[in-house]
């Protein structure tokens, strides 16, 4: 079955949502510039037409979406953030798919939905993020936000490398910009997690020195062919392992070469496009809306009060709160309750 211009909902970050159309579906955006929440009815309101699927393109925020076990459309999850928020799988199962940016989560999120309604759809480098000619005046770069207090992992990894490798250079800016111009790209996994900068970086046909760790890594990318990995949080390593490609340009070139062409070949936002597009094709073959509304899942709704109640004791905005509330008491009285 072929998306037939069906209407997408797409709620949250934008990421691929262009390439989407590209695969015949009608789309429009619900942006969440910060915590909010959306009932079917603020929904198809919102796209001046009932949806044929909402999807969840993650913010790392509260829940957005409330009554989802009752929304008469395909439900979906693009889920990046599972390494942080530990409450995601049980959210995640209220939706009738989700893709996750993690591979090692795909079998934890399968506990909570049912057999092949989980996607790994792994990080990927946006069209803008190409090699560029430019000055290379970084000998090691490490570019994004540091701070002892929101990235604290990652200020105390950095301090450590800063004095095992003094030529060291952190920047704040655009990274289409910044890692041209570095002869090595450093990048860090607080949390072990696979994330953009390393599909940004060999984009940009850069130098890539990244952690060595799981969650698919290895199966996308071969460690001494498209980048050099260092030990996980080992400052040491990683300063020996950045000289070692300082001294010898012809390999830094070889990597820069080899992981542009792999994450052009394969790891685009028309890449990740085409793979949820045939997840939700799979949703509304398989009939997934009618099969949830048929036979609701009262232990999913008993799971999804105690979240509620959670958020509307620890978002600290009054409205919000009354809205996460107001859901938990109908999930506590559903036989009160019609489609809302």
């Amino acid at each position: 079955m072929g998306a037939d211009g069906k209407l997408l909902a797409w709620v949250g970050g934008e990421f691929f949502m262009r390439h989407m159309e590209a695969e015949g579906f009608r789309l429009v955006r619900l942006p969440l510039a910060g915590p909010a929440v959306l009932s079917w009815e603020d929904i198809c309101a919102r796209c001046g037409a009932a949806p044929d699927a909402v999807v969840y393109t993650d913010r790392s925020l509260p829940p957005p979406l409330l009554g989802l076990e009752r929304f008469p459309a395909l439900t979906a999850f693009y889920c990046i953030d599972s390494h942080i928020h530990g409450w995601y799988p049980l959210y995640a199962g209220a939706f009738d798919l989700c893709a996750v940016s993690l591979r090692d989560d795909v079998e934890r999120f399968g506990a909570e939905l049912a057999p092949g309604r989980v996607l790994w759809l792994p990080p990927f480098a946006e069209d803008r993020y190409r090699p560029r000619p430019a000055e290379k005046d970084f000998d090691l770069l490490f570019a994004g936000t540091v701070d002892p207090e929101t990235t604290p992992l990652r200020h105390d990894f950095l301090r450590r490398l800063d004095r095992a490798f003094p030529g060291l250079a952190v920047r704040r800016g655009d990274f289409a910009e910044l890692l041209p111009r570095a002869r090595v790209a450093l990048n860090i996994a607080e949390r072990g997690d696979l994330n953009f900068r390393v599909f940004e970086g060999l984009a940009c046909g850069a130098c890539l020195l990244t952690p060595r760790i799981n969650n698919g890594q290895g199966e996308l990318f071969e460690d001494g062919v498209h980048f050099l990995t260092y030990a996980a949080d080992d400052a040491d390593d990683a300063a020996a392992k950045a000289r070692a490609l300082l001294a010898d340009d012809a390999r830094r070139e070889a990597y820069g070469r080899a992981g542009f062409a792999r994450v052009d070949a394969a790891h685009r936002p028309r890449h990740r496009a085409k793979a949820l597009a045939a997840l939700l094709r799979q949703g509304f073959d398989e009939g997934l809306p009618g099969l949830r509304l048929a036979s609701p899942d009262r232990a999913r709704s008993a799971d999804l009060r105690l979240l509620y109640l959670h958020w509307a004791d620890t978002c600290g905005e009054a409205a919000l709160a009354a809205r996460y509330l107001a859901e938990a008491r109908r999930l506590a009285h559903p036989e009160q309750g019609g489609r809302r």
